[in-house]
């Protein structure tokens, strides 16, 4: 599901009010006005730096936009929240191995580093996204979150 094609809104899930309200403006401004839809993600994380959804947002539009350096940015700011969030170490090279049924913020997590991945191919940097397909590969074997797909991708990339 594309999160910028809904048409009665988007379910963040649990978020203050002022915060869905910005995010849900943003996801509209961004068919017509990127620049306001990325100063409203901007705004949403400053009201709330835990919003995990207010990274997604953000690393989305500017991947969809072809703003790689601040897709990444955004992406590694959501990664570091999430990890936070969900007790493990900054480093995605030390989460838990065997992570393929988590949720909430560690599923986040996992999701955001597939999401990085995507980026880093997209930039032209191969090492850095195979070695982020390889933390995945160990966090979450079962491949919860789809990063095959973007493996798949890489290794068409290569051929």
């Amino acid at each position: 599901m594309d999160i910028f094609r809904e048409a009665e809104g988007v379910d963040f899930g649990t978020l203050p009010g002022p915060v869905d309200t910005l995010l849900q403006q943003g996801v509209v401004a961004y068919r017509s006005d990127r620049l306001r839809a990325d100063r409203l993600f901007r705004q949403a994380l400053d009201l709330a730096p835990e919003a995990l959804a207010a990274y997604l947002c953000l690393y989305k539009i500017h991947t969809y936009m072809g703003n790689l350096d601040v897709a990444r940015e955004a992406a590694l700011d959501g990664l570091r929240e999430a990890a936070r969030q969900a007790g493990w170490p900054a480093d995605p090279e030390n989460w838990p191995k065997g992570q393929s049924n988590a949720d909430g913020a560690a599923r986040f997590a996992l999701f955001t580093l597939k999401a990085l991945s995507f980026i880093e191919l997209k930039r032209g940097e191969r090492a850095a996204a195979d070695t982020l397909l390889g933390i995945l590969a160990r966090v979450d074997p079962a491949g919860s979150v789809g990063w095959p797909v973007i493996a798949s991708l890489a290794e068409g990339a290569a051929a």
